[in-house]
């Protein structure tokens, strides 16, 4: 029962985070949080909100595509195709998370799944996730990002790293006979 509570705090913690700082910028920008409608007729973008510092702005665009713009070459149809994939990845992560996961699996996994939520919950939403982080070195900018993306990045990087010094710990443990 104790996993069930961390699993669900990360998850829901994740999704708070995400929508709270997309609401917020919502809020700024139109004077009221939307709570469905065309994308592009919410909010019109991109959106120069502030800039913070030398590499660094808050911007607000319209995300229509996975990753990096993925799927974007899918026109309208894009938000329904992703919508399916995600929710069908959004399952079987939790569905592996409360059947079969291992300690060290499931706050990455958990971290994961919330970011996913949280952009799911937008592409319901609006059609489109918003974006709004802005790093930029001259010239260069990283594709903007949100709260939900960190989560999703952050949970695989753990998962990695966690499955990585699992695996060595079971190689040393075969390698003492054990």
């Amino acid at each position: 029962m104790k996993k069930i509570g961390l699993i669900l705090s990360i998850i829901f913690g994740a999704v708070i985070l995400d929508q709270l700082s997309k609401g917020v910028l919502l809020y700024l920008i139109t004077g009221g949080i939307p709570w469905f409608g065309p994308a592009w007729e919410v909010v019109p973008v991109p959106y120069l909100m502030a800039h913070v510092c030398d590499f660094f702005n808050v911007v607000f665009t319209w995300n229509p595509g996975a990753s990096f713009s993925l799927f974007r070459a899918l026109g309208e149809s894009a938000p329904i195709v992703i919508i399916v994939m995600t929710s069908a990845i959004i399952g079987a992560i939790l569905y592996y998370l409360f059947k079969n996961a291992k300690s060290y699996e499931r706050v990455p996994l958990a971290l994961v799944a919330g970011g996913a939520i949280g952009n799911l919950i937008d592409r319901v939403r609006f059609g489109a996730v918003v974006d709004f982080l802005d790093f930029h070195i001259g010239g260069i900018h990283w594709p903007a990002f949100n709260v939900a993306d960190i989560c999703i990045v952050v949970g695989v990087g753990l998962y990695l790293l966690n499955w990585y010094n699992a695996r060595r710990k079971c190689i040393k443990a075969v390698k003492d006979g054990k």
